[in-house]
């Protein structure tokens, strides 16, 4: 398996957001790997072998409780990173991250991670910053998920997830959305349809189409362009989408 391209690697915006001699020292330990849903990203509890650098595709960041129960505390596609503990000086992680919608990442083993984040100080400083853009997410997808109607928090969680994949078209089971939002299957099927019936999404036999980017920014709350704006502050604009919903 060869390393990607430097091109490749910054699809990703932390390696986007790297000097380019730098990206040119660490793209050499990259692997690209397709991401499968449901493939486990981040056990928990498990001591961690590799981080993640998605280029496309959603992964989702899970806390679980001892009833079994999970809820979804943020997302992370091309603009982040799967494997923070190692980061921050731990072995293993308490929350769990899997693939969502499917895609690619650029895996790095956690002991070539591990040499270049003591030897790129950029790279830290990167990380730094993203770590407080994620936090940021956290804290802000919590709040809105006490706080906002269901449609509004659909409309967030769309939003983020068109931002992360190549075209307007994207896979989501019902049992995903309702994890994602915490709310229970018919909660799901009636908050799609008021999206759809306003004509800002298609969703149909698990697939959704986003139909109108514009309108679908207005139906989401505030959350959606604050916990944006926090990226754009912190690791500069996101690369342009290759393609566009029409707006309204």
């Amino acid at each position: 398996m060869s390393s990607p391209s430097i091109r490749t690697a910054r699809l990703n915006r932390i390696l986007a957001a790297l000097p380019r001699e730098v990206c040119e020292r660490i793209v050499p330990d990259l692997r690209m790997k397709t991401l499968a849903v449901k493939d486990v990203l981040q056990m928990r509890g498990v001591a961690l072998e590799h981080v993640v650098f998605p280029v496309a595709g959603v992964a989702s960041m899970v806390s679980t409780g001892d009833s079994g129960g999970s809820v979804e505390v943020a997302t992370i596609g091309c603009e982040g990173m799967v494997g923070l503990p190692l980061l921050l000086g731990g072995e293993s992680a308490s929350g769990e991250v899997f693939v969502q919608v499917p895609g690619e990442g650029l895996f790095m083993a956690a002991a070539h991670f591990e040499r270049h984040i003591e030897s790129e100080r950029t790279l830290m400083r990167t990380l730094l910053l993203y770590t407080q853009a994620l936090l940021t997410q956290v804290a802000q997808c919590s709040a809105c998920n006490n706080y906002h109607e269901a449609t509004a928090r659909c409309a967030r969680w769309l939003l983020q997830t068109h931002d992360r994949v190549k075209g307007d078209e994207f896979s989501l089971t019902h049992e995903f959305l309702g994890l994602m939002l915490g709310v229970r299957r018919a909660t799901v099927t009636m908050t799609a349809q008021v999206l759809q019936k306003r004509g800002l999404i298609r969703y149909h036999r698990g697939i959704v189409t986003v139909l109108n980017r514009g309108g679908l920014e207005k139906a989401s709350c505030e959350c959606y362009r604050f916990i944006n704006h926090e990226f754009v502050r912190l690791l500069g604009a996101a690369p342009r989408r290759a393609t566009h919903a029409r707006r309204r």
